[in-house]
Parts: C-alpha cells; sequence; structure tokens
C-alpha cells in the first residue's frame, strides 16, 4: 500500500527536490528530502526507506558513491537514478551495482512516479522470497488437526472462526498435543495463507540470540555478527509469526516484544531505525502464565495483549475418541510396502493408556509398533513391550508417569539433553526444571 512506501529524494537543487517531495507526498508516500549525500546517509540511519530517488551529480559525494554506501545499509534498497545527458555511462554503471533504473534529467513526473511503482513492487517481491525461502527452510507444515471428538471439532470451530482477523492469539495446551497444528490451520484459513508462515521457539535460545533471530541485526552489533541479518519478523511480512514456548522468553526480551505487537514497529540490533511490518502474530505455550505472572517470570501487560482470542488443546487423555482416528491417519501416512494394522488387542491397549506425551507420544509408540511388528499385524507387545497376559497397565499419577516418561527418554538418548527436549517437545530450560523437580540423577541409572 502506497501509505507504506517510504520514498528518499536526494537532489542538490533545492527547488526541483521540493517539487518532487511535495508531488509524491500528495500521491500518498512517505517522502524525505535530501540535498546532499552525506544528509542522506544520516537519513538511512534513523529511518529506514523502501525506495530512494538519488541524483548522479552532486557535490563532494556523487550518487555513484551514494549508492555504493546506501546499499551496504539496505541490500534491498531501490535505487532511482538521474542522470544528464552528460553523466549516461555513469547511470549505466549504477544499473551495474545494483540500481534499479536510470531516467534523464529533466525526466516527465509521470515516468517517474511509474518508475517507482514498480521499483517498490520489486523490493516487495525481495522481501516475499526472502520469508518464503525461510518458511521453507524451516519446512513448516499446513496440515490440520485430526479428530472428531466435541473437544476438538470446538477448537477447529473456534479456529476457523478467529483465522479471518489480524487479532493476536494465544494457544495453551500440555506438550504434544498439537499447538502447532492449530497455527498451521489458522494461516491457512486466513487471507495470508500465500505469505510465509515463520515460526520462533522462544524457549530454544538464550535472551541475545533470540532477540537476534526475532528482530535482525546489524553488521558489527555484536562480537560474531559479521554480516547484516533479516530477523523473523521481517520474514513474516504479510503473514503470520508462530512463537512457540512464549512463556520462556526473557523479561528484558518481553518489553521489546509488547512495543512491536503494540505498533508494528521494531528495530534490528545495533540499528537505531525504527522499521514496520504488517505481522499476525500466534502465540503458544505449555505453561500457566497466569501462574508465570504471578511469579514475576511472565508480564502481565503482554500477556493481556497476546490473550485477545484464547484456544485451549485438550489433552489425548480427555478426547480418547480420537485415538482411532489418530491410529488411521498416522498409519495411512507412514506407507509402506506393507500395510499393517493394529490387532483388537493392541487397540484395546492405546485406549486404556494415558498419554503423558500426548498426540506426539500416541504417533511415536504407533512407529515403534511399525519397527517392530512382523508381518501385517501390529500386536500390543509391539507398541508397549512385554506385558504379562491380558492384565491392564499399571495406574500411575499424571505426576508420576511424566516423571517415568522424562527418565525413560533421558534414557534412550544417554542423557543427552538437547536431544530430550527435542523428543519430549519441551525447551532444555525447562527439561533441567523438571530434571530436579522430579531428583533424576544420570548417576542413579548407570
Amino acid at each position: 500500500m502506497k501509505e507504506q512506501v517510504k520514498v528518499l529524494i536526494v537532489d542538490d537543487e533545492e527547488s526541483f527536490r521540493d517539487l518532487l517531495v511535495h508531488r509524491f507526498s500528495r500521491k500518498g508516500y512517505q517522502v524525505k528530502g535530501a540535498g546532499t549525500g552525506a544528509d542522506a546517509l544520516q537519513a538511512l540511519k534513523e529511518e529506514a526507506f523502501q525506495v530512494a530517488v538519488f541524483d548522479i551529480k552532486m557535490p563532494e559525494m556523487d550518487g555513484i558513491e551514494l549508492l555504493q554506501r546506501a546499499r551496504q545499509m539496505e541490500e534491498n534498497l531501490q535505487v532511482i537514478m538521474l542522470t544528464g545527458h552528460g553523466t549516461t555511462e555513469s547511470a549505466i554503471e549504477a544499473m551495474k551495482m545494483g540500481a534499479y533504473d536510470y531516467l534523464l534529467k529533466p525526466c516527465d513526473l509521470k515516468e517517474l512516479e511509474i518508475t517507482l511503482q514498480k521499483a517498490h513492487e520489486k523490493r516487495m517481491l525481495l522481501e516475499e522470497n526472502s520469508g518464503l525461502k525461510e518458511v521453507l527452510r524451516r519446512d513448516r507444515s499446513s496440515r490440520l488437526p485430526v479428530g472428531k471428538s466435541k473437544a476438538i471439532t470446538r477448537v477447529l470451530e473456534l479456529t476457523k472462526r478467529v483465522a479471518a482477523s489480524d487479532t493476536p492469539v494465544l494457544i495453551e495446551g500440555e506438550s504434544g498435543t498439537g499447538k502447532e497444528l492449530i497455527v498451521s490451520a489458522i494461516h491457512h484459513w486466513s487471507g495470508r495463507a500465500q505469505q510465509p508462515l515463520v515460526a520462533v521457539n522462544s524457549g530454544a535460545l538464550p535472551g541475545q540470540l533470540l532477540e537476534s533471530e526475532l528482530f535482525g541485526h546489524e553488521k558489527g552489533a555484536f562480537t560474531g555478527a559479521v554480516t547484516q541479518k533479516k530477523g523473523l519478523i521481517e520474514s513474516a511480512h504479510r503473514g503470520t509469526l508462530f512463537l512457540d514456548e512464549i512463556g520462556e522468553m526473557e523479561l528484558g526480551l518481553q518489553v521489546k516484544l509488547l512495543r512491536f505487537l503494540e505498533t508494528g514497529e521494531f528495530r534490528r540490533v545495533g540499528d537505531v531505525r525504527l522499521r514496520k511490518v504488517d505481522v499476525r502474530v500466534v502465540a503458544a505455550t505449555n505453561r500457566n502464565l497466569e501462574e508465570e505472572i504471578a511469579k514475576g517470570n511472565f508480564r502481565e501487560d503482554l500477556y493481556y495483549r497476546l490473550n485477545v482470542i484464547r484456544i485451549v488443546v485438550p489433552p489425548l487423555r480427555e478426547r480418547k475418541e480420537d485415538i482411532p482416528v489418530l491410529v488411521e491417519h498416522f498409519l495411512g501416512k507412514s506407507g509402506g510396502a506393507i500395510n499393517k494394522e493394529l490387532t483388537p488387542e493392541a487397540m484395546d491397549a492405546l485406549m486404556r493408556y494415558d498419554y503423558p506425551g500426548n498426540v506426539r507420544e500416541l504417533f511415536n509408540i504407533l512407529e515403534r509398533g511399525m519397527l517392530l511388528s512382523t508381518g501385517d499385524k501390529i500386536q500390543e507387545e509391539d507398541l508397549f513391550g512385554c506385558i504379562a497376559g491380558d492384565r491392564a497397565p499399571e495406574i500411575y499419577t499424571l505426576e508420576e508417569m511424566e516423571k517415568r516418561h522424562i527418565n525413560q527418554v533421558l534414557r534412550r538418548v544417554h542423557w543427552n539433553k538437547t536431544q530430550a527436549a527435542e523428543l519430549l517437545g519441551i525447551s532444555v530450560r525447562n527439561l533441567y526444571r523438571k530434571i530436579e523437580a522430579y531428583q533424576l540423577r544420570e548417576e542413579d541409572q548407570q
């Protein structure tokens, strides 16, 4: 949209510069004028522009040098060069350096406006392509949740109703319930479906690295920042940004996220310029944020900003009628040379189990059954190991079940906590808390 396009006009001829600023301001652009290359560079330091118009012939710093320095500051800046008859060769050189186009002075203002529009369209395509590459790199799925229970049906109906808006959504639910699939459904059913869906795990990185991942950084902003980097917020422009495990985010970064949610504006790390994007934010957590607020771990104002619409994904133990549907979905999706199915006894065992790891654990159990079974039938022992006769599995409290499950996963990966956290669907920080709470010790397993 034109009102979001910021244009920088650089020309040492004041009357001509003022004419362009006035004309394009009336057309709905946000326009700033500069009379020298130094003033232009200062403007570029303070603000982010999408398109610029540079006169080639200027005192002290000409348009060629300005183009080179400006593109170092903003690689996607689209620059239109204005040249006199005697500097056409310089204009062609500018094109080789990345200028979008050049026009001869005195230029037709209508032609300049059309060129400016096309330059902005190219800028938008570059940003969109960058966002799509990011979403492909992260391999985000557009699968929808599976189930026919009343509980999951209500969740899907609410998801479909809220998808069309741009309002922030907070998704709550235990680990493994499929919160990321609700995010995919929101994006799939929204008007942003053709734009990027970009996800970031708020508990996977320490505060400074997460800030850089979200907002991007400038070259030299910190040790190791050897190049300029666009953040995930910019990659999600016109699409959806998914903040997973939002309850793990450090307080200092929560303040910056709140500002972004309120204004749509942000700064890259090490940059003074404000940038603005159009992003729909969806957050998810497996923690009780109201309890975290009471403990001082989560900002109340951020909670209310995110919690405009809340979707609670029920645990699998509360919708066991979905288990046969999920089993059918998994076995159909897995495919293979041999089509396998569960024996009635195996299905009964699945229906009796309480799934502290929810749908993710069900799929892990089924995958184990697929690997261990011989022939086309998956037996109960293929799923759960050796269970004596038809005796029902021993009943544990949810707390004890979680403790046993975490312990089992840790032993399976030889106490590689990063790998264990990934399998459990929680952050490493959260895993350390649970290890301490349950007093699990690696040496006790030797």
